[in-house]
């Protein structure tokens, strides 16, 4: 475990005995929001990040000694373990460097060259490779046993290369130093399946296509790897090599085995054999191994942006505590209408049909106007699918009818509505509500409070990931676990408001003990403070230890419960509130009286100086959420679908996904534009995340509209297009909930990307 912890210590660039105690607590059960929050002294300050990172290399460092030691426990047991090979083993640092050393020394099946070395040709291959001075015919004829069924010299000959083909193959130094030869000087080259070019034409970008494997970009690799999955494409990896020339592989494994033509008797046979080594064996199994490189590396890219979007996405600002109206429109089947107020209960709920076929504009009008009216409506949030514009308008009409009522409409993502609307959990929830009202109260509750709403649905759901279908779904599911329990426990729960799902997602909890604690909550009453907790059936001290500091109790007992303060250290405000003379209440949200104190002063042997600066920060903003200030953007009026859209015009809109290639942005035409990564800025762009983040509000020109195709071309190039946000910190400064994407593309290089994307955005499709 040392040699571990030093590995990770020396990845992370951090000492060793953060990563140790690191390392201790996350096997004592503590969770990283945990540690990251309340353990800063032990660790020495590492963040959830560095958590995460390190969680994930102990994990694979950890598997990789189990695979160590029951290697080292197989050649022992063959008799087979020399000193140079047990360093050898030791010495690996990766699961594919051990495996090139175990490869010799597996059970495998019954091969070509375990028949040959049945029938004794293992000494024939030997005396051809020592010696090619030695006639291989001459040599063969020695070892014809028909009974061995070796029935000629050619059959000889052959077993003695099919030996040495594996011999060759076995080789870890060769096979590994061939690996990273391949990965550095190898292209991918795609073509078109015969008879394919028709259906697949959405891959026509990659039917006669080449790259550096190493340069390929995620998204690319993604496409590619889907193309050849969905059977349009083949692909191969190779390096370029002159017509009439040798392949440079062929060199290197001659070389590795001192074979060279020098005119010997056994020189040309042996020369073949190499050939042959890398022709029938290496080359396919190092293409399959790189092959999976690519796609790991591409998983873990597409991963990468997933999570970045979606954490951007959870911590979108929320409009508060106000009544709100969610509409979920529909043409034919009517806009489902559902009221809230300002805790998410559902007040009312109704079906209006203002557009096609009914086109009944003016009684839709009534119906909203009176349940606005009756229930002091305060914001409209609109889904953005089918017929939002449509239905957008029909809110602005209301608010021109009836500016009494002061209400603003906001355009809401309802990407996962539908998927949420017919779970389990939603008819647990509503029971006696209509699945296709269920959505319109989701799409309402997400405007409130965007991060408490999407955990109830599956983070794939949401829609704001790159080919999230393809991509290893173990690591992926892992990954976006761990971006929805920083997100929530970075805002901290009100214990007596959370619904079961947002109670699950707090460190240290799961799915029966939230359940446990809202049947408490039903049973009992709000919780007064924190310690009635502890009465929550199965909530036992470990729990309640990950627990406390992240849940809230607003209006307690006590005011410390409302706070990030962990219960522990409760006793570290009450030696603060002692040493000043002032009481606890008084402490809390008087900033200038808190800079003036000292933190050194203090802390102690259990507290350090990093625990008492948090909680004096957290006294002077108490329960601070640390989401961006609610803002909406303003779609143009009389621009509602992609027809509208003209070259040069300037339009608001809101990031909708970020992916390796750009950024897709809603612009209100129900069909998402795209602006290229080399559009985002007047300057070189590395990564679109530098520029923008999902949910943010930008100003956008369009460069170009192709209708027949839905493709949208934006730019935000020039300093006349700015986002609203002139200075941006580490979150996002203006939010708002994403959209689906329907990919467009600047280059018809990346068409293949947009369709591939739009498939990877709808659930259950990949």
């Amino acid at each position: 475990m040392d040699s571990i912890n030093a590995r990770i210590a020396k990845e992370l660039g951090v000492q060793l005995a953060q990563v140790t105690a690191a390392v201790d607590l996350l096997g004592e059960g503590s969770t990283v929001p945990f540690i990251a929050r309340y353990r800063k002294e032990k660790t020495g300050g590492l963040d959830d990040t560095q958590l995460r990172k390190l969680e994930e290399r102990l994990g694979y460092l950890t598997e990789l000694e189990a695979r160590r030691a029951a290697v080292i426990k197989s050649v022992t047991e063959q008799g087979k373990l020399t000193p140079e090979l047990q360093r050898a083993i030791q010495g690996a640092d990766t699961k594919v460097e051990l495996e090139d050393i175990y490869a010799p020394f597996k059970q495998k099946r019954r091969t070509k060259a375990q028949i040959a070395r049945e029938a004794g040709l293992e000494p024939l291959a030997d005396t051809l490779l020592s010696n090619p001075s030695i006639d291989p015919s001459k040599e063969a004829e020695k070892y014809v046993d028909t009974e061995k069924g070796v029935n000629d010299i050619k059959a000889a000959l052959e077993g003695a290369r099919s030996i040495l083909i594996e011999r060759i193959g076995e080789n870890a130094k060769l096979v590994g130093d061939l690996r990273q030869w391949l990965w550095s000087t190898g292209l991918i080259t795609s073509k078109v399946l015969k008879g394919k070019a028709t259906e697949g034409a959405k891959f026509s970008d990659y039917f006669d296509f080449s790259q550096a494997i190493s340069q390929i970009p995620s998204h690319r690799a993604l496409a590619l790897l889907r193309g050849r999955h969905e059977g349009f494409l083949d692909l191969d990896l190779d390096v370029a090599v002159e017509p009439g020339r040798s392949h440079p592989a062929e060199a290197k494994i001659m070389s590795a085995f001192n074979i060279a033509e020098r005119g010997r008797p056994a020189d040309r046979w042996l020369v073949e054999t190499a050939k042959s080594a890398w022709k029938t064996r290496l080359h396919t199994s190092l293409s399959a191994d790189l092959l999976a490189r690519l796609k790991d590396d591409a998983d873990a890219a597409a991963i990468g942006v997933f999570k970045s979007n979606l954490k951007d996405l959870l911590l979108a600002a929320p409009a508060g505590s106000r009544v709100t109206m969610g509409l979920d429109p529909g043409i034919r089947t009517g806009v489902k209408v559902a009221v809230i107020d300002q805790t998410g209960k559902v007040l009312d709920t109704s079906t209006v049909y203002p557009h096609e076929p009914r086109n009944d504009w003016n009684g839709a009008l009534a119906t909203l106007a009176g349940l606005c009216t009756k229930h002091k409506v305060d914001v409209i949030a609109i889904g953005n699918g089918t017929a939002s514009r449509e239905t957008d308008k029909l809110a602005g009409d209301l608010m021109k009818k009836m500016p009494g009522l002061k209400l603003t409409k906001v355009m809401v993502s309802e990407a996962g509505a539908s998927v949420y609307s017919a779970s389990e959990l939603a008819a647990a929830e509503f029971p006696n509500l209509d699945v296709s009202l269920r959505g319109a109260v989701s799409i309402a509750r997400r405007l409130q409070d965007p991060l408490a709403e999407l955990v109830k649905i599956d983070p794939k759901a949401i829609g704001v990931g790159q080919y999230q279908h393809d991509v290893n779904q173990t690591a992926l599911a892992r990954s976006l676990d761990a971006v929805v329990e920083d997100c929530v426990n970075s805002v901290g729960v009100d214990i007596n408001m959370a619904s079961a799902p947002l109670l699950a997602r707090v460190a240290g909890l799961n799915a029966t003990i939230a359940g446990n604690i809202v049947l408490h909550r039903n049973e009992n009453g709000a919780f007064k403070k924190r310690t009635e907790i502890k009465k929550v059936a199965r909530l036992g001290p470990k729990a309640f230890e990950q627990a406390a500091g992240f849940l809230r109790i607003p209006n307690g007992s006590n005011p410390l419960d409302a706070s990030g303060v962990h219960p522990e250290a409760y006793e570290v405000v009450e030696r603060i509130a002692d040493v000043t003379k002032r009481p606890i209440k008084a402490l809390i949200g008087d900033s200038a009286f808190l800079k003036s104190l000292n933190a050194r002063e203090f802390a102690d042997e259990r507290f350090g100086t990093p625990t008492v600066i948090d909680i004096l920060a957290e006294l002077e903003k108490p329960g601070r959420d640390p989401r961006p200030e609610f803002k909406t953007a303003e779609f143009k009026e009389g621009v509602e679908k992609i027809a509208d859209l003209r070259p040069g015009m300037m339009l608001e809109g809101v990031v909708t996904n970020v992916t390796a290639f750009g950024a897709f942005v809603d612009v209100g035409v129900h069909q998402d534009g795209l602006v290229h990564v080399s559009e985002l800025a007047d300057k070189f762009v590395k990564d679109p995340r530098e520029v923008v983040r999902a949910g943010e509000v930008v100003r956008v020109r369009v460069k170009d509209v192709d209708v027949e195709r839905k493709r949208i071309a934006l730019t935000m190039r020039s300093g006349a297009i700015e986002t609203q946000s002139a200075a941006r910190g580490p979150e996002p400064k203006v939010s708002r909930s994403n959209a689906p994407v329907s990919a467009s593309k600047t280059s018809v290089e990346e068409s293949a990307l947009a369709a591939a994307f739009r498939r990877a955005r709808e659930p259950g499709k990949g």
